[in-house]
């Protein structure tokens, strides 16, 4: 067990606990009506057709995180989160100038194999990892309708097998203790500018989409950057080792019970533009 660990709980359980899942065949849509709707994510973005947007540099990406102190992390079965606590916000680039995005929680999607796992491709090539660091929009004005906040974004990061990532050190650390759907873990701090993959934050595409997991809600503005993170061969094993059950339970034939390829298939692109910041 990791030294920086000050808590262990076994009693969490994910709020939805419909039926779904991963495997080949089953269908989102037919629980989850909003996962048929027209802009839905993740997408295959293919770089040649992204539009250049000057604009989206007008008022640049401003990223505001501070450390956040205990924060929980969680094995649900579907995915680790992170459940940050601290009051780290993100404003400007593609967002509304008076609209002020808070740091909700982190989440991770891989692979079994380093050939897949990324949710969004880039020229149809995948990543081992993502990370989505998710955003809750709280309005800067007073005067502001309450409606307002169920507005989401997203900054993308991916991820590629090179030098161990520090930043994640803690959360890789403990995972061997999250084995089983339902562990949790509090850390003493974890810092999201860790997943920030360049200060200037200028190389990023923006498309407007879905979250990737059910009820798959659109209207979420969705931020990738175009450079990756880099991450361990170590670590990402450490991801490969978790379990998507709790401990126990009776696997169905077929099901080795091994979390990972939690990554939902690239969707129809549509009508929607993808807009870079560079060119």
């Amino acid at each position: 067990m990791a030294d920086n660990v000050i808590e262990e709980t076994d009693d969490y359980l994910g709020k939805d606990e419909l039926n779904w899942g991963y495997e080949e065949g089953v269908e989102w849509g037919l629980l989850f009506p909003e996962a048929n709707g027209e802009y839905q994510s993740p997408i295959n973005l293919n770089s040649r057709e992204a539009r250049y947007d000057p604009r989206l540099l007008e008022v640049g990406l401003n990223p505001n995180y501070v450390v956040c102190r205990d924060c929980e992390v969680i094995n649900e079965g579907h995915t680790v989160r992170i459940m940050l606590k601290s009051k780290s916000v993100v404003t400007g680039g593609p967002l509304p100038s008076d609209h002020e995005y808070e740091l909700s929680e982190v989440r991770f999607h891989w692979g079994r194999e380093n050939q897949r796992g990324s949710e969004h491709t880039v020229n149809f090539k995948a990543f081992p990892m993502e990370v989505s660091v998710m955003l809750i929009f709280f309005c800067l004005w007073s005067s502001c309708s309450m409606s307002c906040s169920a507005d989401i974004g997203a900054l993308i990061c991916s991820m590629q097998i090179g030098k161990e990532h520090l930043g994640l050190k803690a959360i890789s650390d403990v995972l061997q203790d999250l084995q089983y759907k339902g562990k949790t873990k509090i850390i003493p701090c974890f810092n999201p500018n860790t997943l920030l993959p360049d200060p200037l934050l200028r190389d990023y595409w923006v498309y407007e989409g879905s979250l990737t997991t059910p009820p798959c809600s659109e209207k979420v503005t969705w931020i990738l950057y175009r450079y990756p993170l880099t991450i361990s061969q170590m670590q990402i094993e450490e991801f490969r080792r978790l379990r998507s059950h709790i401990k126990g339970a009776e696997l169905l034939e077929g099901n080795d019970g091994m979390l990972g390829d939690n990554f939902r298939p690239t969707q129809p692109l549509s009508d929607r533009v993808v807009r870079a910041a560079f060119q």
